[in-house]
């Protein structure tokens, strides 16, 4: 009897160093003070500096409830009769200044009427929005303070994040007042969630729900590490999957808005990319599946300027390794006009480090033209295409050439060409112009043969 516990003994013992020698620092509480640490003085640094937010709009809904059904629908098309009506929804924002400026995401606050922001004292102020970028999903609200000061939060880096790292979520889930919830960062850099715009999010555990958007996922030290922007979920509750906007992107907003600025304005590349798969790495002779391949290089651009050719694979800009092609976007995207950042390239097989600048698109010249006449694209308004352009309109497609739809109407939009859309060949001819695309319509015809892009798939629609 003796010798068994002898033995359970030096087991334990054994197991605790080894434990204690892998991971010094994950200790089990010694103590009755170690057992009540608690979250509590993160939370009351944070919690003044995050509001709720209810949201009235206008939305068109059908006369007849029959014209809910689809089945319905569909025997009546455009003639069904809409009438407006009054939606409210629920969200939350943060404090980035004291004298009132709340970033919030782009879905919570667009297109509403009357804005009412309430802080956890229970003070609650009207709102209006001065900023919107749909492309990050972010928008700032500014609100009626009256000489009132409140309680702003600092953003923390971002990119310093690490899986595992505690965060706290803290947000308006469910319109039942602010509430916080804790998890660990599950992922950094996810981008393939399917999600439009940068798609570039920090992933978390933390609980958040419906209201929960526009809240702040924040680090140990109370700074902001993100906004809580959406989860993945199947019933549309919690899941434990949840992505935040990165605290450096939001960084960006803020400043575009304080400089001035009535819209965001980020820096491009210049290039065409695409993420590095299994089979690309394997014939250039890459030990794994890494960085962006670059596809094409536009003349005169910030990638052309620094030497970036067709075929190199960019490793990394300003220090941040690349893993896929948005995550070059979202590197540009956090970075000043007028930067200088070093990027790492594989080039036959050696790496290379090159000066990118850090520049703006090439202004549009072009003015957009509204096509008119008896043919499938009357009421469409269109534009030249152009590098810059793309990148400006977050325009992800392997199109170099063509005519973009800027806004779709009349017989267009009932064909299903929306905006966005880009025209590159009428009956086989290439559309090169807006006014090129315009004199080929007004050709007699019989029918008409339209290929155009929708991102990287290549469409054709026929039209007798």
């Amino acid at each position: 009897m003796h010798r068994f516990a002898l033995l359970i003994a030096v087991f334990v013992f054994s197991s605790f160093a080894v434990y204690a020698q892998n991971d010094a620092l994950k200790i089990v509480p010694a103590s009755p003070a170690q057992m009540q640490m608690s979250f509590a003085p993160v939370v009351k640094k944070v919690t003044p500096g995050v509001v709720n937010i209810y949201a009235k709009t206008m939305v068109a809904q059908p006369i007849n409830p029959l014209f809910n059904d689809p089945f319905f629908r569909q025997f009546f098309g455009g003639g069904v009769q809409m009438r407006p009506r009054e939606a409210n929804s629920l969200g939350s924002g943060v404090i980035v200044r004291a004298d009132g400026l709340v970033v919030t995401n782009a879905h919570v606050a667009q297109n509403a009427t009357e804005i009412n922001v309430s802080l956890a004292d229970k003070r609650e102020f009207s709102a209006k929005t001065v900023l919107v970028d749909e492309k990050s999903d972010l928008a700032l609200l500014q609100l009626d303070l009256n000489g009132q000061k409140l309680t702003a939060l600092n953003f923390a880096d971002s990119d310093t994040a690490e899986v595992g790292d505690l965060v706290l979520a803290i947000g308006n889930p469910f319109g039942v007042g602010q509430t916080v919830t804790t998890g660990i960062v599950s992922a950094t850099a996810r981008t393939n969630i399917g999600a439009k715009g940068f798609g570039y999010y920090i992933q978390t555990d933390a609980a958040i729900n419906p209201g929960n958007s526009g809240g702040a996922l924040v680090n140990m030290a109370g700074d902001v590490l993100g906004i809580n922007t959406m989860i993945f979920s199947k019933s549309g509750g919690y899941m434990g999957i949840g992505f935040a906007v990165p605290a450096n992107l939001v960084k960006q907003v803020v400043a575009s808005y304080a400089s001035g600025g009535t819209t965001v304005q980020r820096a491009w590349l210049g290039a065409s990319l695409q993420t590095v798969t299994n089979d690309i790495a394997e014939s250039m002779k890459l030990d794994r599946p890494k960085g962006a391949l670059v596809q094409d290089v536009y003349e005169n651009s910030p990638a052309d300027q620094a030497g970036i050719k067709r075929g190199d694979i960019i490793l990394s800009m300003d220090g941040r390794e690349i893993d896929d092609m948005k995550g070059v976007r979202y590197v540009l995207a956090t970075q000043n006009i007028g930067d200088t950042v070093p990027v790492v390239i594989l080039r036959d097989e050696k790496e290379t480090i090159l000066s990118l600048l850090v520049a703006l698109p090439e202004k549009i010249s072009a003015e957009p033209v509204t096509l008119k006449g008896s043919h499938p694209l009357n009421g469409a308004q269109v534009i030249d295409l152009s590098p810059g352009m793309l990148e400006e309109m977050d325009s992800i497609t392997d199109a170099s050439k063509g005519v973009m739809i800027r806004r779709s109407g009349g017989i267009a939009a009932r064909l299903g060409l929306g905006k966005g859309d880009i025209i590159t060949s009428v009956n086989g001819v290439a559309i090169v112009s807006a006014e090129q695309l315009q004199e080929k319509l007004d050709e007699p015809a019989r029918g008409w043969t339209i290929v155009f892009m929708r991102g990287n798939q290549s469409l054709t629609l026929k039209v007798n």
